[in-house]
C-alpha cells in the first residue's frame, strides 16, 4: 500500500518509537501518578487521554506538513533540516540533564475518570514540545517528493499509537515496579538517555548529510 513507508524505514522509525515512548516525561508521570494515587483505571483514563491528544497532534501535522510539502518540496527539505537540528539538540540535551519523571506521592483515593481522562489530555495538547515534536519528527520519514506524503503522515503518527498503546498498559500494569526501577536505578535512566540520544542524533546526522552532498 502506497501510504506504508519501505521496511527499512519502518524498523527505523520502530525503534525510535519504542525510545521515544521509554524516555520520561509529563505523559508517563501523569498516568503514572494517577495510577498510583487512583489504581489502573485512573492510569489507563489519563493514558487515554494523552492518547488522545496525541491523536490531534497527529492529524494536525499530517495535514501541515502536506501543505508543506505541495507548496514547495523546497520548503520541506528546509524543514527537515530545522528539524535535524532540533533533534540534535534534544540528543545532546538528554546527555546534559538526562530525563526528567516526576511521580507525586499521593494516598490512593477515588477517581473521577472522566476529569482524569481531560486531565490527560489537557496535559499533552497543552506541551509545546509535543507540537514541535511531530513537525520535527515525522519529515524525517517522509521524502519531499513523497506524491502519498498525506497518507504516509498519518500512518506515521497511528502507527506511533499503536506501537506504545501496549507498551503503556504494560507499564501501568507494573506501575510501582517501574517507577521503582527508574528512580532508584540511576542507571538505568542514563541507558534510557543515551539510547534517544543516540538514535535521535544519528537521525540529524544523516539527514544534514544528505543535505550537504
Amino acid at each position: 500500500m502506497s501510504f506504508i513507508p519501505e521496511t527499512s524505514v519502518l524498523l527505523t522509525y520502530t525503534a525510535a518509537c519504542f525510545v521515544l515512548f521509554i524516555t520520561p516525561g509529563p505523559d508517563m508521570s501523569l498516568f503514572l501518578s494517577k495510577t498510583v494515587s487512583g489504581g489502573r483505571p485512573a492510569g489507563i483514563a489519563a493514558m487515554s487521554g494523552a492518547v488522545s491528544g496525541c491523536a490531534v497532534h497527529t492529524l494536525a501535522a499530517a495535514l501541515g506538513l502536506s501543505a508543506v510539502v505541495a507548496a514547495s518540496p523546497a520548503a520541506f527539505t528546509i524543514l527537515k533540516v530545522v528539524g535535524a537540528a532540533y533533534l540534535a539538540w534534544l540528543a545532546v540535551d538528554a546527555i546534559r540533564n538526562g530525563s526528567a519523571l516526576n511521580v507525586q506521592n499521593e494516598t490512593l483515593q477515588s477517581t473521577d475518570l472522566k476529569k482524569t481522562f481531560l486531565t490527560g489530555l489537557a496535559v499533552n495538547l497543552t506541551n509545546p514540545k509535543v507540537v514541535l515534536f511531530y513537525l520535527t519528527f515525522l519529515p524525517q520519514f517522509v521524502d519531499a517528493q513523497d506524491a502519498h506524503a498525506t497518507g504516509k503522515f498519518l500512518f506515521l503518527g497511528m502507527y506511533f499509537l499503536v506501537i506504545t498503546i501496549p507498551l503503556a498498559i504494560l507499564m501501568i500494569l507494573g506501575a510501582e515496579k517501574v517507577i521503582d526501577t527508574l528512580k532508584r536505578r540511576p542507571v538505568v535512566m542514563r541507558v534510557i538517555d543515551y539510547s534517544f540520544a543516540g538514535i535521535f542524533g544519528a537521525f540529524a546526522i544523516r539527514i544534514l548529510a544528505t543535505q550537504g552532498k
